[in-house]
């Protein structure tokens, strides 16, 4: 059975006998972003194509930091430091917690792995930017995120919105909040229609 591909209309063919190759093709890679020699304070992708229904950002990151740890991964876009109001539920195999307040300066997403000597440790998070070309609503993210330190693992599910402004998302800037992004740390952003 052929799939009939949703962005180019093209049908997939068959890998194998009697198994098709399934391709979604409603995910087109905008740009990748690696931190390579030195650790960063931030990555930022701008001029963000305004062709797509919704944005997805995918990240392995670890930030520079005094002890290891797992830490929070955040976002901020069209470059607003304001109003931001969170909610996440985490936990660590042994216990729970929930969040949630208003008037954050950064929208949360995701877990990152806190490094001092644990350097192999890396966070792995999905960010979903739900409509982020429609002006005639305040911006949300959804993010899934988690994290293992050989015995010490962390997951959790955010949302962020920004009340500030319901323009279109432009640029999108991730940031280690307890520290540097090191070296490694990659995120890679793809228009989803």
């Amino acid at each position: 059975m052929a799939i009939r591909s949703l962005k180019t209309g093209q049908f997939s063919r068959s890998a194998l006998v009697g198994n098709p190759v399934i391709m979604p093709g409603s995910y087109e890679s905008i740009a990748t972003v690696t931190v390579a020699s030195t650790s960063q304070a931030s990555i930022t992708f701008s001029s963000i194509p305004q062709t797509f229904t919704h944005l997805q950002l995918r990240g392995l990151d670890q930030q520079v930091y005094g002890s290891n740890d797992f830490g929070a991964a955040g976002i901020r876009w069209n470059g607003l430091t304001s109003n931001y109001t969170r909610h996440q539920l985490q936990g660590t195999g042994s216990t729970a917690s929930s969040f949630g307040a208003t008037g954050y300066t950064w929208g949360a997403s995701g877990v990152t792995s806190l490094v001092g000597t644990r350097t192999q440790t890396f966070g792995a998070n999905i960010v979903d930017i739900l409509d982020y070309t429609n002006t005639n609503k305040y911006k949300t993210i959804r993010a899934l995120g988690g994290g293992d330190g050989n015995g010490d693992g962390y997951v959790g599910l955010y949302s962020s919105v920004n009340i500030t402004n319901t323009n279109a998302i432009t640029s999108i800037t991730v940031f280690g909040v307890n520290g540097n992004l090191a070296v490694g740390t990659t995120y890679a952003l793809y228009g989803v229609n």
